[in-house]
């Protein structure tokens, strides 16, 4: 049993988090209640899981998107510029904001399934044009790069802080949505195509799986996710501003990896970008708890993300070599 938990993708991202924890206790001399009952880094987790996991999604279906780094300011400055600015209800303002992450998703879905550019390209591309966008829409607009945002009380409820606590309502959504893509992934049809597009496309498409279609799809939820997390933030802190978000591009694909997605598709769990999630949120934030120099952890990140790419590329290899002797 031990040896068939180690062949699954999440194996990596478990070993991981427990290194981690460890080594903040050990070296940091961290309490794990006060790590574990921290807001800091599960608002931090649930902010950037909504994100990672649709990022991790297009990798194991071997394609990538990196127009998530424009997406996030591109829906705070939506709605701040429709119901803040503008004053319409903020419904309006939300269906603008994701609206709009569906329109950017669509336009990127179908340049890479029509075209042989890399979605790698195509993305950077839509992160260029939409940052370029979004600064010439709110000064144009609104004449600043910051416009302020004063959302009902039934939004601030249901975007915005959990229970006037230190915790964000993210997080709810974040576990929500994370057992909605358990179920979808591992448990229906159209998690089994993601995972044969990522292992050959071509023999995807010509075993009948609608690649295209669900190409199409992955994109939209990636660009729709990001755009959510920036509407949120707007709701949440009353403003929306035309920079950040590109942080997240690179702490995205950090926590999928560290997941056990592979960057050459067709292998990962939502599982284990959860847990991966989570292990880069306590890397990131868990460190202003230890007497460690802040300077360290952008070393802490960079050993953890090499050693997890080897580990998952073990991992994989267990679970290719199990898999002939799985069959009946």
């Amino acid at each position: 049993m031990k040896h068939n938990l180690m062949r699954r993708p999440e194996a990596g991202a478990v070993l991981s988090l427990v290194g981690v924890v460890l080594f903040f206790v050990v070296f940091g001399g961290v309490q794990l209640g006060n790590l574990a009952s921290a807001a800091s880094w599960v608002n931090f987790a649930a902010n950037l899981g909504l994100i990672a996991i649709p990022v991790g999604l297009l990798m194991i279906a071997g394609e990538l998107d990196i127009s998530i780094g424009a997406m996030i300011p591109a829906g705070s400055m939506s709605i701040a510029i429709v119901s803040g600015h503008y004053e319409l209800p903020i419904v309006v303002g939300m269906a603008v904001a994701l609206g709009l992450g569906v329109v950017v998703g669509l336009i990127n879905g179908l340049l890479t399934v029509r075209t042989s550019v890399p979605s790698l390209i195509i993305t950077l591309g839509t992160l260029v044009a939409m940052q370029g966008i979004v600064l010439s829409a709110s000064v144009l607009l609104t004449g600043n790069a910051s416009v302020a945002l004063q959302a009902p009380d039934w939004a601030k409820t249901v975007f915005g802080q959990l229970l006037a606590g230190s915790y964000q309502v993210i997080i709810v959504w974040w576990l929500v949505l994370t057992a909605v893509y358990v179920f979808v992934m591992h448990h229906t049809r159209y998690g089994n195509w993601i995972f044969a597009m990522g292992g050959d496309k071509q023999s995807a498409r010509n075993a009948g799986i609608p690649t295209q279609g669900l190409t199409i799809s992955l994109f939209v939820l990636s660009a729709t996710s990001a755009s959510f997390v920036g509407m949120c933030g707007a709701i949440l802190f009353n403003s929306a501003q035309v920079s950040g978000g590109m942080n997240y591009i690179f702490n995205a694909i950090v926590a999928v990896v560290v997941g056990g997605v592979l960057l050459t598709g067709g292998f990962g769990s939502v599982l284990g970008i959860f847990i991966g999630t989570v292990t880069f949120a306590i890397v990131s934030q868990g460190i202003y708890f230890t007497a460690i120099n802040r300077n360290w952890s952008s070393l802490v990140i960079g050993v953890m993300l090499l050693l997890a790419v080897l580990m998952n590329n073990h991992f994989r290899k267990l679970a290719l070599r199990s898999a002939p002797t799985q069959k009946k």
